[in-house]
């Protein structure tokens, strides 16, 4: 039967169409039988009359499933592109502009420490409590009777003042009670708490025995002046054993908070600590000790400032951004101050040997050297938490480390394509 001619006219101007078009299309062979072509050989056969072939509408469905099948294979080929690039395995990398971080939703991204000044000076007086308390210990075991004194009344004085702003800062004194409920190995607080308990007896034990020599020599009180001596002797002994750990634990403390500049600085605080320690123990020896006596302070000021200037050098320099809030505002008036008065503080203690007033000026120097230092640490840390650019961009920082420098565990690696 012989289709209508305008259907024959419309299927022939198809086909020339498609035969013009065809060299730009993809050419897919495809031998499945299907319903397309089964319909385009049974028009074929009933109109034959028209000069249509069967082959003709064949050509067209194979066509049109060249160009599905052509379509299909670039969307594949750009999610694989996408997934790459998405691993990092190659592919142009997709960049936005760098944004300016101010707050999340209007709050901060980290909150700052509520803490004020008197944190700041209760890691100056633990620093000098522990110092003066290994002054002490040095008179102690070399014979020189005015260090070990001078060393043992400051370091009671010393702890006597940390536990005020201690508790000044908890609000109440039960709270420290509460703290000694629990031993905490992996707490820097609970360690403190421990470490605070047993230096501040033996300190006060040692500092009470130096009374003896004016107690009375006959009756309960002349008793107690001959027993005092050697307890103080081990007490002594024993403060001056627990003092490394006073001086060094409030830095570990500091580095085991989210404060940037803080958390990244975990090697260098103990270190600062515990130089600027020495150096205030030093400061002591050197202001109460005449310079006969004065041999140990000067060598705990050498030792000391090395350890504070070597730390803060650190600090300041291998942290990258972190380093900044070390170095400017008033953190970096402080720690520059310090560090002057330092190296100030040394250069005279070891110069001045034979003058008791340019002793006196150097350990007046060195003690001062060590506030400024602990309160410029202390408000560096600060300064980082209120910028939120201290906290994201070395996020970023290590996020792009770990994508392009580092290998995925084998656990994890991106299988290879197929």
């Amino acid at each position: 039967m012989t289709p209508p001619g305008p259907v024959g006219d419309r299927f022939r101007r198809f086909r020339e169409r498609l035969a013009a078009e065809g060299d730009d299309r993809p050419q897919v062979s495809d031998d499945r039988p299907s319903a397309t072509s089964g319909a385009a050989a049974m028009s074929g056969e009933e109109a034959t009359s028209g000069g249509d072939h069967p082959t003709d509408r064949g050509t067209a469905a194979s066509s049109r499933r060249g160009d599905l099948t052509a379509r299909r294979s670039t969307e594949a080929g750009g999610r694989q592109g996408r997934r790459r690039r998405r691993r990092g395995g190659g592919g142009e990398e997709l960049r936005v502009p760098e944004a300016e971080f101010t707050s999340y939703y209007g709050r901060p991204i980290l909150k700052a420490p509520v803490w004020k000044w008197d944190i700041a000076a209760y890691l100056f007086t633990g620093g000098l409590a522990a110092g003066s308390s290994l002054l002490a210990a040095g008179g102690q075991l070399t014979g020189r009777p005015a260090l070990r004194r001078a060393g043992r009344v400051t370091a009671l004085a010393a702890v006597s003042a940390s536990a005020v702003f201690l508790v000044k800062d908890l609000g109440r004194p039960t709270r420290f009670h509460h703290m000694l409920r629990v031993a905490k190995p992996t707490s820097p607080m609970s360690m403190g708490t421990w470490i605070l308990t047993a230096y501040g007896p033996a300190a006060g034990v040692a500092a009470i025995a130096e009374a003896a020599g004016v107690l009375p020599r006959h009756g309960l009180l002349g008793l107690a002046g001959r027993a005092l001596p050697p307890i103080g002797h081990a007490a002594g002994l024993l403060a001056a054993g627990t003092a490394p750990a006073l001086a060094t634990y409030t830095g570990v403390l500091l580095a085991d908070t989210a404060v940037p500049s803080w958390h990244e600085a975990y090697p260098e605080l103990p270190v600062i600590f515990a130089g600027s320690a020495l150096a205030s123990g030093a400061g002591v020896g050197l202001l109460a000790a005449p310079p006969a006596q004065a041999g140990p302070a000067r060598r705990m000021a050498v030792a000391g400032a090395a350890l504070e200037l070597y730390g803060a050098h650190r600090v300041e320099t291998r942290l990258g951004l972190l380093s900044e809030p070390y170095r400017l505002g008033r953190p970096g008036r402080l720690l520059r101050a310090g560090r002057l008065l330092t190296a100030g503080g040394v250069a005279g203690a070891l110069l001045g040997r034979r003058s008791r007033v340019v002793g006196a000026l150097s350990g007046t120097a060195l003690l001062a050297a060590s506030v400024l230092t602990r309160f410029g640490i202390f408000y560096g840390g600060v300064a980082s938490a209120r910028d939120p650019r201290y906290t994201v961009v070395p996020q970023r920082e290590r996020v792009e480390a770990r994508r392009t420098g580092m290998d995925l565990p084998s656990d994890r690696a991106v299988p290879p394509g197929v």
